[in-house]
């Protein structure tokens, strides 16, 4: 029997698979496809996602593949809002339509519904919508003429989780803002969903971007269950390894698996980032304390700073005036190495955010290095 797998080991998989380890050569689109999307519950993260992985990235490229209806933002896995190509959006929607009918049922919103058929809900919906995208305020309040005795907030959110809709732009635009308008995912991309999407597929591309992986991190992934039936039915075509507790992991038998040695850059990652959600056991990239420093009532995720591969710090930038600033806030202590590095890196990011290099600064918000 082979050796566990190292936390350290995994780790530097899972920041190889990510892009993290060095700044890859792709598309965006290639990337947002290697990635199998990019949580977007706000418009800018996935643009500091990219941003962070690809060499050059110009965010006018994500802009124009939003506009050119080549990626979509729509919920899929977890029942999120993600940033997913068009070829993504048809498998990955149906794939995961259990996952946002369980959370309506589970939700205040599906409760409020009282003896209201929630399908009668999404079908009326889907007629409003058969004309033209739907503001969420318009789409409650035609909604809200059919049921007055319902709250319009339980009204919109069941139709936005039992229908396959997408955000449509300026939404999501760089350097653009708007609230959320929807369209019908079909209309929107001239083509059906998948009749039948297939969850092997999913699974395997979920350990090419985020492997080796249990079962139970494949699931915290997508939201879906049952997913050990499906990697039993995988098994044969893949590689088995175990972590440091002995717990069974799945990997592609030629993904990337680099030394525990390979010296990685400091990288900031994006708020809602996939990286620090995609596991259920996370001990590859932080701890249990750092953990818990993510977690927020509000069901936020910060963006975080990765040095060494680990999960260091959160970080927090104000683009709203011309001297841009970010402020780094230290999870433990950093070396002056480490806060050099940071402050490199974090200067680069904000000339990206920025639009181009000025009088930006790089703050840290620790005990230390106060006043």
């Amino acid at each position: 029997m082979p050796a566990p797998l190292s936390h350290r080991a995994l780790g530097r998989a899972l920041l190889a698979r990510q892009l993290l380890a060095a700044r890859a050569d792709m598309t965006a689109l290639q990337a947002v496809e290697h990635l199998v999307g990019l949580q977007a519950q706000a418009p800018k993260p996935p643009y500091f996602g990219l941003w962070t992985r690809l060499a050059g990235f110009d965010p006018e490229e994500l802009s124009q593949l939003l506009l050119d209806r080549r990626v979509v933002r729509m919920g899929v896995m977890r029942g999120t809002v993600h940033l997913v190509s068009d070829r993504d959006a048809v498998q990955l929607r149906p794939l995961t339509q259990v996952v946002h009918e369980r959370t309506l049922r589970a939700s205040s919103h599906g409760k409020a519904l009282g003896g209201t058929d929630p399908h009668e809900v999404a079908g009326a919906a889907r007629a409003l919508l058969k004309g033209e995208p739907l503001g969420v305020r318009e789409l409650e309040s035609a909604l809200a003429e059919r049921w007055p005795g319902i709250e319009p907030r339980a009204l919109g959110m069941t139709a936005r989780h039992l229908l396959p809709l997408v955000q449509v732009p300026p939404r999501g635009l760089w350097g653009r803002s708007g609230g959320p308008v929807y369209a019908l995912a079909e209309t929107w991309l001239g083509r059906p969903l998948a009749v039948e999407p297939c969850v092997e597929s999913a699974v395997l591309r979920y350990l090419g971007a985020f492997g080796p992986a249990s079962v139970l991190d494949a699931q915290t992934w997508s939201g879906l269950t049952r997913l050990s039936e499906v990697l039993e039915r995988l098994r044969p075509q893949l590689r088995v390894f175990r972590d440091e507790q002995g717990t069974e992991l799945f990997d592609l038998p030629d993904a990337p698996r680099p030394e525990e040695d390979l010296p990685l850059p400091a990288r900031f990652v994006a708020e809602y980032d996939n990286l620090v959600l995609a596991h259920a056991d996370r001990s590859r990239l932080m701890d249990e304390s750092a953990r818990a420093a993510l977690a927020r009532k509000n069901g936020q995720v910060p963006g975080t700073v990765l040095l060494d591969g680990r999960v260091r710090g959160t970080w927090k930038a104000d683009t709203s005036r011309k001297a841009a600033a970010l402020t780094v806030t230290p999870l433990g202590p950093l070396s002056d190495d480490e806060r050099a590095a940071l402050a490199q890196e974090g200067a680069r990011l904000l000339a990206f955010a920025a639009g181009g290099p000025g009088a930006h600064t790089v703050g840290f918000d620790d005990p230390a290095h106060r006043g």
